[in-house]
Order: structure tokens, then C-alpha cells, then sequence
């Protein structure tokens, strides 16, 4: 089998691993980022202090290093984790903080007469954040969002530090055997440009589909 040939089959692997990993890492990420934002400023003083931790921890540790301590580091409290889930499990933690705080800046930057306008219609804090507080921040919150899911996409080229078969992978590895550099990181580059670029247009469009009417 010739390089291109072979080439060609393992990166289309490759880009199959790393399409599953965003694929569970993005959405929860994004759940999880508003689940601490709101927990940040509408819990009781433990639970938020504790959603603060989680995210200071995890925006101050670089990427790789949290895969390393995921994967290697649970290992001796006898969890074992495939490489595919610590990538997966990593990636989320490390995205989610940072959403957690686009989440919290939007929220904050709601008036607060909104609340007190629900109050007086009698909302409970539930309905209040569900109905009133909850969509206004998915708007003001969404370029955030965006940009860290574009971030996602290119540190997901880390999973690799774990020993999963992804894009990255692919890349080094064929790289290490033909050193046929420009070749093989040019098509790596166009193929995380070309999943950046859909990333961006699908979020576009649910800005445009959410954007307040005129």
C-alpha cells in the first residue's frame, strides 16, 4: 500500500475518533458550563464556592496536563479509564469552565429589574431563571460559547497525548514514517479549518435564529 493510499485510510480513522469525542464533549460541555454559571450565582454559598474551584482549577491547569492526571494520575486510586473517555472526560472539564464564566458574565449583565418585574408577577426562582433569565442568557452568552468550541476543536488534537488514534495522531505518526511534513500537516490544517468553519456557521445560525426581533 502506498503512502497516500494508506495515508488517506488512517486519517479518515482518525478523523472518526476525534468527530466522536466532540460530538459527547461539546454538548456537555455547554450543559455543564451553564449548570456551574447558574449554580456560581444562584446557590447556596457551598455549592457555588465549590462550582468557583471546579472552575478555577481547570481554567488555570493547562489541557494536557489535565488529560496526564486524568489518565495516568486516576490510575493510582485504581481508576482506569480508556484513552477515548479521559480525552472525552478532559476535554469537558476544561471546556465547561470556561463556558461557566461566559454563562456568569451574561447572566450578571441582565438587568435586575428583570427579576424583580417576575417577582411581581408572581414567578417562583425557578420559573424565574427558567423563563426570564435562562433564554437572555443563551443569547449574551453565545459568541462566548462559540469561541470556546472553536477552542475545543483545536486542543481536541491533545487526545493524542493519551494514546488516542485521532487526526493529530495520524499525522505524527505517518510523519515519523515518511517525513513527508508539508504533505501530511497541510491536509491536517484544512481538515480542523474545514470542522472550525462548520462549527462557526452552525453557531451563526442559531445566533441569527435567536436574535432579539427588530
Amino acid at each position: 500500500m502506498d503512502f497516500w493510499s494508506s495515508f488517506i485510510t488512517n486519517l479518515l480513522e482518525g478523523i472518526v475518533n476525534t468527530l466522536k469525542i466532540l460530538s459527547i464533549s461539546i454538548p456537555f460541555s455547554i450543559a455543564l458550563g451553564f449548570l456551574l454559571g447558574f449554580i456560581k450565582l444562584y446557590s447556596n454559598r457551598i455549592l457555588a464556592l465549590l462550582a468557583e474551584a471546579i472552575t478555577a482549577l481547570f481554567r488555570g491547569l493547562p489541557a494536557i496536563v489535565t488529560l496526564m492526571i486524568i489518565f495516568f494520575g486516576l490510575a493510582d486510586f485504581k481508576i482506569y479509564l480508556s484513552p477515548f473517555w479521559a480525552a472525552t472526560l478532559g476535554f469537558i472539564l476544561c471546556g465547561s469552565s470556561y463556558i461557566s464564566e461566559y454563562v456568569k458574565g451574561a447572566i450578571r449583565s441582565i438587568d435586575v429589574g428583570q427579576s424583580e418585574a417576575a417577582k411581581a408577577l408572581g414567578m417562583n426562582k425557578m420559573q424565574e431563571q427558567l423563563y426570564i433569565i435562562l433564554p437572555q442568557t443563551i443569547r449574551r452568552a453565545l459568541p462566548g460559547v462559540s469561541n470556546e468550541i472553536t477552542y475545543m476543536i483545536q486542543y481536541s488534537s491533545l487526545s493524542f497525548i493519551v494514546g488516542v488514534k485521532d487526526i493529530f495522531s495520524v499525522a505524527i505518526t505517518f510523519n515519523s514514517l515518511y517525513f513527508y511534513s508539508i504533505e501530511i500537516f497541510i491536509c491536517v490544517a484544512l481538515i480542523y479549518l474545514l470542522l472550525i468553519a462548520i462549527a462557526n456557521i452552525i453557531f451563526r445560525v442559531i445566533e441569527i435564529k435567536l436574535r432579539y426581533p427588530k
